[in-house]
């Protein structure tokens, strides 16, 4: 819930903004001051603008929160603010497609609030998150109303999916309202969390169909949950209780078992498939199948299945495991490097973090029975260098194809390009400058997520954004903050993205295979 002490602020600023800002700076909950945060033009000189189809030297003018020009040499008469960007890229934000801010799971919220999450996400470079609206016993309805009370505090932009637990005329009908009223244009199917969030194979179809018959992205978190039921029971019978559990109990074919079975489900009803968090080479192989055959399947990995191995949830320090346990698992070295190749070669499509964090409090819930340990690790703030650093510095991406895989492969996927994802005239003013000879390092001590713990601690790396601007404002420059809660707006997103170009003759050149019912000549006995 929204504290008193939020509400109030948050009332401050909708009366008068300047004394909002001197309020929320003097408390201590935003990070600001009111010169920057108020800023409304601004010129960046001397840069190399990057998109994700071409790069090239230029300015780049702001105004109200809008990129109003991009060209070499701008020159305007009114005051604004000068930020030189010589010798560094200037880059869309980056989009963050999956996150659980504030969500309530496994009897524990995640520790990161709308804000203190999107706080952390501004200073590691990333301008907008999507986030996973969970229905309130089942409803949808009130699932959102909930999600729009969290998301009071956000200081960047965000949009809503939202999760399918249950299947009933109602839902159907509300799926309806989510995508023409509510700005929703995806439906998550968890395949796993078997007795709570799980759907079966009935429910997924009808899904599906609704999803196909909206334009809507269908997506799905692949495992198969009665098989990892029973490999929890089974970890339990042979004494296994701690966090290795975790991974030993849900291994990779059933990760691919459920790829697999989401795939040809999607391809049985003839509709595209979103399959979130890819974290084996079982599951990529699946997507990669699909893809080879024409199928419209979208695979995304998170940073930390690109990046982190399972060795650490044999820590014997419980703690120091816990902090690990997410689902799909971290997996066995060999699977990162498979899923970055994949996502180089663009078999894998862009990068989320599923950032889902619990502090070590809340891990601690399972201390004696790992399927107890809130499922869940960091990511938003980490999630644009670690792509750099792994994955361009390597030589295994370009420049060009590290801004399509951060920011605009999400924004064309969820119908908001060029609005976000572009550095482009009539775009929001969402850019970072990126400076590829910096470093940064990565501490729990200094990082903005209220977790205590962090699952990249100790890594260092070459890239760094120096610079981040939302909606046209300052709020990542010199190592500080200047963010306020409120700030932030809600980004409706249409349906019917480019992935349902040609459903409908796909369609027809299927049923008219069929050469049926064939006309028979009924006689008589």
């Amino acid at each position: 819930m929204v504290g008193l002490r939020s509400l109030i602020l948050l009332l401050s600023i909708s009366l008068s903004p300047l004394i909002g800002l001197s309020q929320i700076c003097e408390s201590g909950l935003g990070y600001c001051d009111s010169e920057s945060v108020l800023s409304s033009k601004i010129l960046i000189k001397g840069g190399t603008v990057v998109n994700a189809d071409h790069q090239e030297f230029a300015d780049v003018y702001i105004e109200d929160g809008v990129i109003v020009d991009v060209r070499p040499n701008i020159k305007v008469s009114d005051e604004f603010r000068v930020v030189d960007a010589t010798g560094k890229f200037v880059m869309p934000g980056g989009i963050d497609p999956h996150t659980h801010l504030a969500m309530e799971f496994m009897g524990a919220e995640t520790i990161d609030s709308f804000f203190s999450g999107q706080a952390a996400a501004l200073a590691g470079g990333t301008t907008m998150h999507i986030d996973f609206v969970i229905p309130v016993r089942g409803s949808l309805s009130k699932g959102y109303e909930a999600y729009v009370e969290k998301a009071k505090l956000s200081c960047m932009d965000y949009g809503f999916h939202m999760a399918i637990t249950k299947w009933d005329d109602t839902v159907s009908k509300e799926m309806e309202i989510m995508v023409k009223e509510k700005g929703i244009n995806s439906f998550k199917f968890f395949m796993a969390y078997k007795g709570a969030l799980m759907i079966n194979d009935e429910l997924l179809l009808e899904g599906l169909k609704k999803c196909k018959s909206l334009g809507a992205l269908a997506m799905v978190h692949a495992e198969n949950g009665d098989a990892v039921f029973e490999g929890q029971k089974r970890m339990i019978e042979l004494g296994i209780t701690g966090p290795e559990g975790h991974a030993l109990s849900r291994p990779p074919v059933l990760e691919g078992e459920a790829t697999a079975r989401a795939i040809r489900l999607a391809a049985f009803v003839n509709t595209p498939l979103y399959v979130v968090h890819v974290m084996s080479i079982d599951a990529m192989e699946e997507i990669a199948r699909a893809q080879k055959s024409g199928q419209k399947v979208i695979g995304e990995p998170v940073v930390s299945g690109l990046v982190l191995d399972d060795s650490t949830l044999w820590d014997p320090d419980f703690i120091t495991a816990a902090k690990f346990v997410m689902s799909p698992p971290i997996r066995a070295s060999g699977h990162g490097k498979a899923l970055q190749a994949a996502l180089s070669t663009g078999i894998l499509k862009l990068v989320g973090t599923d950032h889902c964090t619990f502090n070590s409090t809340q891990k601690s819930i399972g201390i004696d029975d790992f399927r107890k340990i809130p499922n869940g690790v960091n990511g938003l703030e980490e999630r644009m260098h670690l792509v750099w650093d792994t994955m361009v510095e390597s030589g295994q991406l370009s420049v060009t194809d590290f801004v399509r895989v951060t920011s605009t492969e999400c924004a064309k996927l969820f119908n908001i390009y060029p609005r976000k994802g572009a550095i482009r005239a009539g775009s929001d003013a969402d850019i970072i400058i990126f400076n590829p000879n910096s470093t940064f390092h990565i501490s729990a001590k200094s990082h903005h997520s209220k977790s205590d713990t962090n699952v990249y601690e100790g890594r260092s790396g070459k890239g760094k954004v120096e610079v981040t601007i939302a909606g046209g404002k300052i709020v990542w420059e010199n190592e500080e903050l200047k963010v306020v809660p409120g700030s932030g707006k809600y980004i409706s997103m249409p349906p019917f993205n480019y992935l349902y170009h040609g459903i409908d003759k796909a369609d027809e050149n299927y049923f008219a295979s069929f050469k049926a019912p064939v006309n028979r000549i009924k006689s008589s006995l």
